[in-house]
């Protein structure tokens, strides 16, 4: 049997627990940090927060599967309203099926970027996206097609 002993000042020592403590909690904290973004992937749906530049706007919609022109072909600053009656409702549950709350940016105002969608399924032309940002954050969207007899739908692919 073989015994070492080694003499250690209080205070190195102090500051070796310390740090090896330090280096504990950030492993930990970056483990947190990966299995949050594992948990947005498994979802299948795009982070909503962080859309700060069109590139980011066109990486989301990409996420869903959409092709769209590299620039929007609109933009527009809207201000979404205090209080809606129920002309809003059916609206308002579309964005909900998407996991959009509306009602919580009742009031403020919103930018919604609109781009044309480049691989619809049926192959039609014309179709437009829209995104409604808040900070850098997503807040509602949905895909339409501006024909007379068009349609509205999320923004998943159909």
């Amino acid at each position: 049997m073989l015994i070492v002993t080694a003499k250690m000042p209080k205070r190195k020592l102090t500051l070796g627990v310390a740090l090896a403590a330090l280096l504990c909690c950030c492993a930990i904290a970056l483990n947190f940090g990966q299995a949050a973004v594992q948990e947005v992937s498994a979802s299948g749906l795009p982070n909503p927060k962080g859309v700060k530049s069109n590139q980011d706007r066109v990486d989301y919609l990409a996420a869903y599967g959409w092709e769209v022109s590299q620039d929007p072909i609109a933009t527009q600053e809207l201000l979404i309203p205090e209080e809606m009656d129920a002309s809003y409702d059916e609206y308002l549950a579309l964005q909900s099926d998407q996991g959009f709350n509306l009602k919580k940016y009742a009031g403020k105002r919103v930018k919604r970027y609109t781009y044309e969608i480049l691989n619809y399924p049926t192959g039609e032309t014309g179709v437009q996206v829209n995104l409604m940002i808040c900070k850098n954050t997503v807040v509602g969207g949905e895909v339409l097609s501006p024909q007379l007899d068009g349609f509205l739908h999320g923004l998943a692919m159909p």
